[in-house]
């Protein structure tokens, strides 16, 4: 019986008759619940400095900047042009139209797991397999769930790499695994349990051959419309920085303990049927399983462990439970609803209520930014809160938007590999040319004593000594004012 549930990929067959209206049935309720799910989303302006990254990056490529040339990220091109689309149609003063965005990515998402669960177990299944995923896919703290950033973009395209390659559209499956590395790099983690499906069909050179094509020319595509040395270099060979363990290692690990206790807690309905069928057996749908293993294995990627790389490990898991819950007597999928609901319930009030004491002081430091420069004037923000120069409405006087870029301080690492050698390749010979060219009206030095603060920095410790005077503070962050 496991084995019937779990090992095909089509273990029952809707039929057509029985199908007949079941999107109709279906759709209502998983547009009912993408939307009660997301709706914390709206309730603040930004909830963490990704969104604020995005933000003013498509600020500064409407104004003609040019991604990773004059405006840059260590991540791909998708999510900035989605947030200067965004901004284009309905204006850069909100982020009301990624937030609608991000709840058609979460609703797709769920729809393309309910086919896929529907195809493999039935009607039922798919519906459990759409309500399980949305009950679950804010089961994080709230700036990393809610927030409209390259997770939730990526997981509609990783999902419909496995709804294409369940039903052997290699091409299209290529298509879909590019989307997903377009949008993050770790996406492409969906291509091993895409590739095993390709072999466990028969692999033949035509499925090969459509999958790498598939693949191949959305990325030449992206690399061609930016710039393709640039392209190379910010989003493949320059993060080597980043992605070391060294520095901050206990920080960094406790923060992995918390974000996996916090999920399994938003999974508390979602787990135990997994581990029921284990103790009945250790065999399954292994696309599913390597799904969920490659999905792991990405997180761990880079050793940051924020809590939005977790979003990518509850697609396999809603799949597994409901493949687990075919098995298990009636009661068991009232109970996982139920416990899922529940734990949903607890997030969604989490997001409704907890305070941001961050974008606080953000709002604090963008306000005086206003108060002392004028609109067409370019500001410095020396720190690690992008949104600042959102919130404030003003051009930032570097492509580097934070002082990560410049001084490897990332993820909460500040051990021994942060300073100014420990910078991106390049970063600053090309700063000092920027403050040179265009110097800032005003410079913010928001570091509040970290490792990055201008004191352990020199060329911008000269730079504020030669050309700035210090102006007054707000909320701890310390202003310099340009002198005559």
């Amino acid at each position: 019986m496991l084995a019937e549930v779990l090992g095909s990929p089509r273990s029952v067959v809707t039929s057509p008759v029985s199908g007949r209206g079941y999107w109709r049935r279906v759709l209502p309720v998983l547009v009912l619940l993408a939307c009660v799910t997301r709706a914390p989303s709206f309730v603040r302006p930004l909830w963490n400095p990704d969104e604020g990254y995005l933000a003013i990056q498509a600020r500064m490529l409407a104004a003609g900047g040019r991604l990773y040339e004059t405006v840059v990220d260590r991540k791909p091109p998708f999510v900035p042009w989605l947030y200067e689309a965004a901004f284009a149609l309905c204006g850069s003063d909100s982020l009301t139209s990624v937030r609608v965005l991000a709840v058609l990515a979460q609703l797709s998402t769920a729809v393309l797991l309910a086919s896929l669960a529907r195809r493999r177990w039935g009607g039922a299944a798919g519906r459990t397999a759409g309500v399980l995923y949305l009950l679950a896919s804010i089961g994080l703290n709230p700036e990393d769930a809610q927030a409209a950033t390259f997770e939730v973009f990526m997981l509609p395209c990783t999902a419909a790499a496995m709804w294409c390659a369940d039903r052997r559209r290699w091409g299209a499956a290529g298509l879909a695994v590019a989307c997903a590395c377009l949008t993050k790099q770790t996406g492409g983690a969906v291509l091993v349990p895409v590739v095993w499906q390709l072999w466990r069909y028969g692999l033949s050179r035509t499925g090969l051959v459509r999958l790498g094509v598939g693949m191949a020319l959305p990325v030449l595509c992206a690399a061609l419309l930016t710039d393709p040395s640039g392209f190379l270099f910010w989003t493949v060979t320059g993060s080597a920085a980043y992605a070391s363990f060294t520095g901050s290692e206990l920080h960094v690990l406790f923060r992995g303990l918390i974000n996996t206790a916090i999920l399994a807690v938003a999974c508390a309905g979602l787990i135990p049927p997994v581990v029921r069928v284990l103790r009945i057996a250790r065999t399954g749908a292994a696309e599913l399983w390597l799904w969920l293993a490659s999905s792991v294995l990405a997180v761990m990627l880079g050793f940051h462990f924020f809590g939005h790389y977790y979003l990518q490990l509850i697609p396999p898991v809603a799949l597994l439970a409901t493949a687990a819950l075919q098995i298990l007597p009636r009661d068991r999928l009232a109970t996982a609803l139920f416990t899922s609901a529940c734990c949903c319930t607890l997030f969604l009030a989490w997001g409704l209520l907890a305070p941001r004491p961050e974008l606080a002081h953000a709002e604090r430091v963008a306000e005086a930014l206003g108060h002392r420069t004028d609109p067409g004037d370019r500001v410095l923000v020396w720190g690690m809160h992008p949104e600042t120069y959102w919130l404030a409405d003003r051009r930032p006087a570097s492509r580097f938007l934070t002082a990560g870029l410049l001084t490897n301080y990332s993820g909460g690492r500040d051990g021994p590999q942060v300073g100014e050698k420990y910078a991106v390749a390049g970063a600053w010979p090309a700063f000092r040319e920027e403050m040179t060219t265009h110097p800032p009206a005003l410079v913010v030095d928001d570091s509040q004593g970290r490792p990055y603060a201008p004191d352990r920095v020199p060329s911008l410790r000269r730079l504020l000594a030669a050309d700035y005077e210090e102006a007054g503070a707000v909320d701890g962050a310390v202003l310099y004012v340009r002198t005559p």
